[in-house]
């Protein structure tokens, strides 16, 4: 269904937007091949590599074909919009109205170049993103306290070893408490991209560095990426806490696995196995991949969740899609039950769908006081 799907713009860009222009023949038909080749662009990379999360190809390849893809994408939209408009101009006029070859090529132009920033935006180093998170009973001794939020870098032959080291020093540089990554670290076997997370080691933060599973971690090799990330000095937290302590006050930092896991046969997200022993009177931030259950998390008494996982829907009016996916959490601020749940852009994003627009990545800075 899914590579049925992401052929359909492609679909409409052939028989709305190349057969009615006056090219050669043999032309439109070479391009409408190679345009519905990039349309499966997942299904081949799952033929050649056995997954469709992981193409083994140049970072170029993965660049121009998400540019190509956008382009499709794009060009789709505007052909449905201007089709919209003649239909309307049709029925007023009663008369066939045709579109002009210009319009079309003005559209082309409009889409190849949206496209590009879109995939521009989807490979940069993210900028920082300052935000401020208000907590009930937070102790004084935790008034300005800063985390530090990375979330789906992706890691993969898209954002390579240059780009983790960039992000990395970045999150450094701001001199961060803590610092947590929640999930979807990488794309592809530790044996393929173990150079390219390998610069996550430099982290560093008087608190630690935690991490969590995200769903892509089930698809490579849980244990064996669970036990590199650990070796690289960063503590995962599958279903567990810790305390964190700062002159006597206490803030506890808890993480639960993914949503995926039991269908991968590994322990599921349990909300109250994590946060188990923790002392009742300190504030409870819980790490957790996907959003889709923050009610559960609140309902436990956590007061902050941290996830990721939607790229915050990637493209405006995309995003909407995606909310609906994600029992209607994708980007920014909510309030759940009292608890405060915030949704990360992600810090990179899937090289399948490699576009942003209106919906930037983020390197996210978050200071807590006291509500």
């Amino acid at each position: 269904m899914f590579h049925f799907v992401v052929a359909i713009p492609c679909l409409i860009v052939i028989l709305r937007y190349l057969v009615p222009l006056k090219w050669p023949l043999w032309f439109k038909a070479l391009l409408s091949v190679a345009l519905l080749l990039v349309a499966q662009h997942h299904w081949l990379t799952l033929m050649a590599f056995g997954s469709m999360f992981s193409p083994e190809v140049p970072r170029a390849i993965v660049l121009v074909v998400n540019w190509i893809f956008g382009t499709m994408l794009f060009l789709a939209v505007f052909q449905l919009v201007v089709d919209a408009i003649a239909l309307m101009l049709m029925a007023v006029k009663r008369r066939r109205v045709a579109i002009p070859s210009s319009l079309r090529y003005s559209m082309g132009a409009l889409a190849l170049g949206v496209a590009a920033f879109a995939v521009s935006q989807a490979a940069r180093i993210p900028a920082v993103k300052d935000i401020e998170v208000a907590i009930q009973g937070l102790s004084a001794e935790f008034d300005g306290y800063e985390i530090v939020q990375l979330t789906d870098l992706h890691i993969s032959r898209l954002f390579e070893a240059p780009w983790v080291e960039a992000v990395v020093s970045k999150a450094n540089a701001l001199e961060p408490n803590l610092i947590v990554i929640t999930g979807d670290l990488i794309d592809g076997d530790l044996d393929v991209r173990r150079a390219d997370v390998a610069p996550l080691q430099a982290l560093s933060a008087p608190d630690g560095v935690y991490t969590i599973p995200g769903n892509h971690e089930y698809y490579f090799g849980y244990p064996q990426w669970m036990e590199y990330y650990q070796s690289l000095g960063m503590q995962v937290l599958a279903n567990q806490h810790i305390v964190i302590n700062n002159e006597g006050a206490n803030l506890v930092l808890a993480g639960v696995t993914d949503f995926t896991a039991a269908r991968h046969a590994f322990a599921a997200p349990n909300v109250e196995e994590a946060i188990a022993g923790a002392p009742s009177d300190s504030p409870i931030i819980m790490l957790d991949h996907q959003p889709r259950n923050a009610v559960a998390a609140a309902a436990a008494g956590v007061d902050l969740q941290l996830s990721g996982h939607t790229h915050g829907g990637m493209i405006l009016g995309f995003d909407r899609l995606v909310a609906s996916a994600n029992n209607g959490f994708v980007s920014g601020f909510y309030n759940v039950q009292d608890m405060t749940l915030y949704v990360n852009n992600g810090t990179g994003l899937w090289p399948g769908f490699a576009l942003r627009l209106g919906k930037p990545s983020e390197l996210t800075r978050i200071t807590l006081r006291q509500g």
